[in-house]
């Protein structure tokens, strides 16, 4: 750029000047641009002001206007800002009412309005008058009062009177303020979500077609890509057998685990297990503050596109059971229930593949997968990060009891939830008596592990046959049943539960209604297991591609007690 030459001087604005521009209202901008607009048309037609005799506007309106063009010139170097109005500085500007009436108005503001009991103004304004007219004060007026009301912190006015829970939706949002600060991460499996949720949809039995209840969903999700690593869907709430298995999932999807966990203050994320098995594979995790679902919002947007797209879409969603009050009968979501856990679980597994991954993502302005890949590619895969999926990975992700030990017993090996289980590791003598560590397996009681002589060794329950396959959830109903059994009839010394009286009752309770249906539950779980550690992360078998399998009974034979029809034909239902 060539030089202006040196005879020439530039008429710049002061930073005075640049200030009151800059700050000047669209109304006063329209203002001066009027006074500029008549006064230059004075000038243009009269070419003089004294000789305009016949001007709309006074001629001691467009001397004003001509003196505050050159007072601004010389002071502010532009005239134009002369011919901004000043009515900021219009009348008194400073506060008339006493400074000890200032102080009482806050005072009653922040000890009398900003409390649980959430009065109303009025009657706080009440009290002020009451104050002022007592110490010979000149009350404010109720405009005046409200008015400071208005002005006081929004998020700690909200908190005092309502709550924390009710000023959160007052607080700000986090922006993102350069490229520098990412707000989900910068690369892949660095920071990862876990949460659960309830799906809208009742299910039923895959073999008898009652109706089992509505499945918890849990995700792990990606917060840079948006994607799912990896999802879990049982009859069972959130639990640390939920949070060991979405572990184990994501394990054997990507062979990865995140970086960076965050999780909510749920008890099934305090587990020591899981805390220790994110030690194990240097893992960080950090617990969202509670109340705040803004920190979630990765995996609690999620939760609503699920029900909202693909959920609310089949048949038994749970929309119609949203008001209770207006619902019938007919349309009662448990009487439309067609879809079991097995599956939802490839339909929902389906969904993920060939609808989120490729749909794009509103923060992204691209699909979750793209953003995946894009991310490896740019970051790098770390493979030296790596997991295998061996024995050793799965024993880590089982649980243990609440204490973390047991005690091998000559002859009868460790007890775990009032089982006894043995090992021929407990032969050693030297293992007898001690306290050993010991987990097991969340869905089939009638297996433990020990740990003895250096290793994890896989115990047996002393009443296999009738407890194999059976959930710990399942024995845990069993173990409260006999203890109410028990209340009356003996004292609470002597009522420990024993494995042998769990295998007599599930012989003499086995249809059960309550035990029966949580077998159910577990059948549907474990059949998911076998689908997941099966099907090696690859898309629908041609069986679920073709259509859900009917149901062979339908839930009002098996209500009415009938039985299915001897032709063996199964019930297809129009639905699907």
């Amino acid at each position: 750029v060539e030089a202006l030459p040196s005879h020439i001087v530039l008429r710049q604005l002061t930073q005075e000047g640049r200030t009151i521009l800059q700050t000047a209202s669209p109304q006063a901008l329209a203002v001066a641009n009027d006074r500029w607009a008549a006064l230059r048309s004075v000038l243009d037609q009269a070419g003089d002001i004294n000789s305009a005799s016949d001007a709309v506007i006074p001629e001691r309106t467009l001397f004003r206007w001509r003196r505050r063009i050159r007072e601004a010139e010389q002071k502010y170097g532009s005239g134009y800002v002369g011919l901004l109005p000043r009515y900021g500085e219009r009348g008194n500007r400073n506060r008339r009412l006493d400074a000890e009436v200032l102080t009482l108005m806050d005072q009653l503001a922040e000890d009398t309005y900003e409390t649980a009991k959430r009065r109303n103004v009025k009657s706080v304004f009440g009290t002020l008058v009451i104050e002022c007219q007592d110490r010979a004060l000149t009350a404010p007026s109720y405009r005046t009062f409200l008015r400071v009301i208005k002005m006081r912190p929004r998020v700690k006015l909200m908190e005092r009177r309502e709550g924390k829970r009710s000023a959160y939706v007052a607080t700000p949002f986090y922006w993102e303020l350069n490229l520098t600060t990412p707000r989900h991460g910068d690369r892949p499996f660095e920071i990862g979500h876990i949460d659960h949720t309830e799906l809208d949809i009742e299910l039923v039995c895959s073999l008898t077609g009652r109706p089992l209840g509505r499945p918890w969903l849990t995700f792990l999700v990606d917060a840079f890509s948006r994607r799912v690593l990896a999802f879990w869907l049982s009859y069972e709430p959130p639990s640390y057998r939920s949070c060991m298995m979405i572990l184990r999932e994501c394990v054997r999807r990507h062979h990865r685990l995140p970086q960076t966990i965050v999780v909510d203050g749920g008890k099934e994320f305090e587990s020591v297990y899981f805390e220790t098995l994110l030690a194990r594979y240097e893992c960080t995790k950090k617990t969202r503050p509670g109340a705040k679902p803004r920190f979630g919002s990765v995996c609690e947007r999620l939760f609503g596109i699920t029900n909202t797209l693909f959920v609310h879409n089949l048949a038994g969603n749970t929309q119609n059971s949203k008001d209770p009050r207006r619902g019938s009968r007919t349309h009662d979501p448990k009487r439309h229930a067609r879809w079991t856990l097995p599956k939802l679980f490839e339909y929902l597994q389906n969904w993920m593949r060939e609808v989120y991954d490729t749909r794009e993502h509103p923060a992204l302005d691209q699909s979750p997968l793209q953003a995946f890949e894009m991310g490896q590619t740019t970051m790098g895969a770390r493979t030296f990060l790596s997991i295998a999926y061996d024995d050793d990975f799965i024993t880590q992700t089982m649980p243990t009891t609440q204490k973390g030990t047991a005690r091998v017993h000559e002859g009868h090996g460790v007890t775990i939830n009032h089982i006894c289980y043995w090992s021929d590791a407990f032969r050693n003598p030297s293992v007898i008596g001690q306290a050993v560590p010991v987990r097991f397996d969340p869905f089939d009681a009638g297996v433990a592990y020990a740990y003895a002589q250096g290793g994890w060794k896989r115990c047996i329950s002393d009443h296999f046959a009738h407890l194999s396959g059976r959930s710990h959830r399942e024995v845990a109903l069993i173990t409260a049943e006999l203890r109410k059994r028990k209340q009356n009839s003996m004292s609470a010394a002597h009522s420990q539960v024993t494995s042998a009286q769990i295998a007599r009752f599930v012989a003499a309770a086995e249809e059960q209604e309550e035990i029966l249906a949580q077998r159910l539950r577990d059948a549907e779980t474990r059949h998911v297991m076998r689908l997941v550690q099966g099907d090696g992360g690859n898309p629908l078998t041609e069986q679920a591609k073709s259509g859900m399998d009917a149901i062979p009974v339908t839930q009002k034979s098996v209500q009415e007690g009938q039985r299915p029809s001897r032709s063996g034909k199964r019930k297809i239902y129009p639905d699907f």
